[in-house]
């Protein structure tokens, strides 16, 4: 539309006025804020040019630093670390568009995991891309506080190039499994959770995750919204009641027992508090995915609450969070940054005793969700710890210090050997148990999709606090978020639980007899009754239009319900 000027400009209202204002301000938010990390890489680029003119411990570096060199934005892991001896020129990058093709970092329990995500992390927000990360431990939550400056971490940070280290906080959303933690509560349905996954928190095998399946797929085709424990195991009692035996022959010959253990397995789970976590409202996982006014991502820190005791419990709900943001994201193929990072820590509770069934639709989300803009981390002790399918998957390689003490801690470093690129610069069984804390050997994916060389790396310090900031501050951060009000409150509509429970209320109990008086003789006759035929409702529903119309309006709600790649239920749409 071309404006005359010479007419007057359209008034706005108030309302139209303070959102154009609010646009205008986030978008010069983002501006500055690209800004302030060009100008950062300029910087940067121009020590590192100065001191390239100098000589290095050893040329070997400049050449491993030229292959993780990056056109477009990188995170910063650190500097090359060559011969002992550490080069502030020789930057080791990962480019931000390739994070979508995800990574592992790995490392004995000490050697500096959790750091180097923390770093990552807050690198990521400062680009103005969400994070989610699992505080299994609760020692993440100094990504909100500015670091402690000191002489130690000013040290590090010039070693590894990073001349302009200031402490500094990040955006944080602090949430908790259930109604009994410390952070905003989060739950799930019972429903939106599916068979696969609940069968991973309950323990099941291979015939009871099955079984499991079958009763889910009755409970949908009654109607029966399955929301929390109370639901699921208000309809496994009447399957395996006398009024149920029918139901249940009828659902593909599952036996009594089977069903029986499954509930067992359910009430142990309500009595170690499981309640409190399935349930309503459900988390919205576009709640993951937001960027603040200042341009920076938010990062999500899920902390167990009451779960600690069921640590499964917690792997699997995060596998459930990535499962609907593959459900509920557009395809955005190749970006040049993610829309979201995911950071799986503690990862070998996700895959230990896992289902062949699971495993599969683990692999299969985590290769097929790159396409939607998403890039997942997982974080572990041993690469051994994930399935060499999902190793296969990965694209960035961050290995911290191994310990070798066992034959089995021996065969796992072998394998590690064997997995990384062959190098000439380091003799690597020998440099993986020898690295100090917080360093590591990397190897990422380039711009152009091919591996770097391998670089023994001496990884940047995070600008913010690298320590828990405590339980009253985490309480207070959450208690002000936008998000408790959403979620502060369970709420409990009508489902499964409450439909089975009038079932048995509108049993029809037995006729009560009343003392009549007969009827005068004196009365008229009844007027003739009609012909036997059809009422006026049967003739509609016999129609075979209606008939037709009727299955459609079936086949629909049937898809609707209809599970996806774990399982899980659709989302309810909003």
């Amino acid at each position: 539309m071309t404006l005359d000027p010479t007419q007057p400009a359209p008034t706005l209202s108030p309302a139209e006025r303070a959102k154009a204002a609010k646009a205008a301000a986030v978008e010069a938010a983002r501006v500055a804020a690209e800004a302030l990390a060009a100008a950062d890489a300029a910087e940067a680029e121009a020590l590192a040019a100065e001191q390239g003119s100098t000589p290095t411990a050893n040329g070997k570096a400049a050449e491993i630093s030229a292959g993780y060199a990056s056109a477009g934005a990188a995170l910063e892991l650190g500097t090359v670390v060559l011969d002992g001896v550490t080069d502030p020129a020789a930057r080791i990058r990962i480019p931000l568009a390739t994070l979508n093709r995800h990574g592992l970092v790995a490392g004995a329990t000490g050697t500096g995991k959790t750091k180097t995500l923390q770093g990552i992390a807050e690198q990521l927000s400062a680009a103005g891309v969400p994070v989610v990360m699992a505080d299994v431990k609760g020692d993440l939550s100094g990504l909100s506080a500015p670091g402690e400056d000191n002489e130690k971490i000013r040290s590090r940070a010039a070693d590894t190039g990073l001349t302009d280290w200031a402490p500094a906080g990040h955006p944080v959303e602090f949430l908790s499994l259930g109604t009994e933690g410390i952070g905003v509560p989060v739950r799930a349905t019972i429903t939106a959770f599916g068979p696969i996954l609940l069968s991973k928190v309950l323990g099941l095998n291979n015939t009871q995750e099955s079984t499991l399946g079958l009763i889910f797929h009755w409970a949908d085709s009654q109607g029966l919204a399955l929301l929390d424990l109370k639901d699921l195991r208000s309809v496994i009692m009447h399957l395996t009641s006398d009024e149920g035996k029918a139901d249940l022959k009828g659902i593909g010959g599952v036996s009594s027992a089977t069903a029986g253990v499954i509930l067992r397995a359910l009430v142990n789970l309500e009595a170690d508090g499981g309640d409190t976590f399935f349930g309503e409202p459900e988390l919205e996982t576009e709640d993951l995915l937001r960027v603040g006014p200042d341009g920076r991502g938010v990062i999500t820190l899920f902390e167990l609450g009451a779960q600690a005791s069921r640590p499964v419990m917690f792997s699997t709900f995060l596998m459930w969070v990535l499962a609907d943001l593959f459900q509920t994201l557009p395809e955005v193929g190749d970006i040049d940054k993610p829309k979201l990072v995911f950071i799986f820590d503690e990862a070998h509770l996700l895959f230990a005793d896992a289902s062949k069934a699971f495993l599969q639709q683990v692999e299969q989300t985590v290769k097929l969700i790159r396409s939607k803009g998403v890039g997942v981390f997982f974080c572990t002790q041993l690469p051994t710890d994930v399935p060499n399918d999902v190793l296969s998957q990965l694209g960035a390689r961050i290995q911290h210090a191994l310990r070798a003490f066992t034959p089995d801690d021996q065969k796992a470093l072998n394998k590690t050997v064997r997995t990384y690129p062959k190098t000439d610069a380091y003799d690597l069984e020998k440099a993986l148990t020898s690295l100090g804390t917080g360093e590591a050997i990397v190897t990422v994916l380039s711009e152009k999709g091919a591996p770097t060389p391998v670089a023994w790396t001496k990884i940047r310090p995070p600008r913010s606090l690298m320590d828990t900031i405590g339980n009253d501050a985490i309480a207070a951060a959450a208690s002000s978020s936008t998000l408790s009000a959403k979620y502060r409150e369970t709420i409990d509509r009508e489902s499964a639980y409450e439909r089975m429970n009038a079932r048995v209320a509108n049993v029809p109990a037995p006729a009560e007899k009343f003392d009549i008086p007969p009827l005068p003789a004196d009365l008229p006759d009844l007027p003739p009754s009609e012909p036997d035929g059809p009422s006026a409702a049967e003739r509609i529903m016999g129609n075979p239009a209606v008939k037709s119309f009727l299955r459609s309006a079936a086949s629909a709600a049937g898809r609707e319900i209809s599970r996806s790649i774990f399982g899980t239920g659709r989302r309810r749409r909003r």
